[in-house]
């Protein structure tokens, strides 16, 4: 019975893990047997390849921006979504439709969007007598405005910490008010701490998930302007399937996937800090 399920993840996983770790000590051009040179693709990562560095500053900076931007922004609108009100599920439908929405279609809206000449966001600048920006077309807007699009991808964190606030027993409510506490010491005292395995969880899967990004640099600013957004997997995929270097790709791979192990862990062995459980505190 789980034999199928060991084959897909030896074939489909580790199998192809494997194969890009070998591949990265080599200098392969896919259309030529693969060269053997050592770790030549990580010395020249590292002490020879400035775009990489950019790279790595581009995908923690938009990191740094985007993660806490989503969780606070869903934190707040799961909120929201909590409240007994008149046509709730129309509500959490329409926050939720923008995940569904393929990543092709989202980047050309946004491209719309962000447009300085007639874009939605400048025309609304415009009304207000504000001067417009550049948004995606001036190197030091294209990450602000990024992270503020990924907000717009919310829907799957939103319906995360729905699940969570909801779970929150209404005892603890209840025993707050008997004892005077305002609406929002309910909130910082009780459910704060009672969604920090939820804010946990969703930090750690948003800090991955930034670390992946890809989409946008290719259909909206081709890792531009100057570099200034050239994230990682995109840098990976222009070494890759534009110059052929699949050596020099699969070791670009293998450290970002160290990168993102090592916050993974550190996330992990912070969470005692800061992570409450309702059977047993701290963990």
């Amino acid at each position: 019975m789980a034999l199928p399920a060991i084959l897909g993840f030896l074939l489909w996983n580790a199998g192809p893990m494997l194969a890009s770790l070998f591949i990265s000590f080599t200098n392969w051009s896919v259309v030529s047997a693969p060269k053997w040179v050592g770790t030549e693709n990580y010395a020249t990562l590292f002490r020879k390849d400035p775009l990489f560095w950019k790279s790595l500053y581009v995908t923690g900076y938009y990191t740094f921006l985007s993660v806490p931007l989503v969780i606070v922004t869903a934190l707040l609108v799961a909120q929201l979504l909590n409240q007994k009100v008149r046509g709730l599920s129309i509500f959490r439908t329409i926050f939720y439709l923008p995940t569904v929405v393929p990543a092709v279609a989202n980047s050309i809206l946004w491209l719309w969007l962000f447009n300085p000449d007639f874009g939605l966001f400048n025309s609304f600048l415009d009304l207000l007598g504000h001067p417009g920006f550049m948004w995606i077309y001036d190197e030091r807007q294209v990450i602000p405005s990024l992270a503020l699009m990924s907000v717009w991808g919310m829907g799957n964190t939103m319906v995360i910490f729905l699940a969570g606030l909801q779970g929150v027993p209404t005892q603890y409510y209840e025993a707050a008010e008997i004892d005077g506490a305002t609406a929002f010491r309910k909130w910082l005292h009780i459910t704060v701490p009672m969604m920090s395995p939820i804010v946990f969880f969703n930090l750690v899967m948003g800090i991955i998930g930034t670390f992946q990004v890809f989409s946008q640099a290719y259909i909206m600013t081709d890792g531009g302007p100057n570099y200034s957004s050239l994230f990682m997997v995109y840098y990976l995929f222009v070494q890759a399937f534009e110059y052929g270097r699949m050596g020099y790709a699969s070791a670009i791979a293998w450290v970002l996937f160290v990168i993102v192990i090592v916050f993974t862990v550190l996330i992990f062995r912070s969470s005692p800090y800061w992570v409450y459980y309702e059977g047993g505190g701290r963990r």
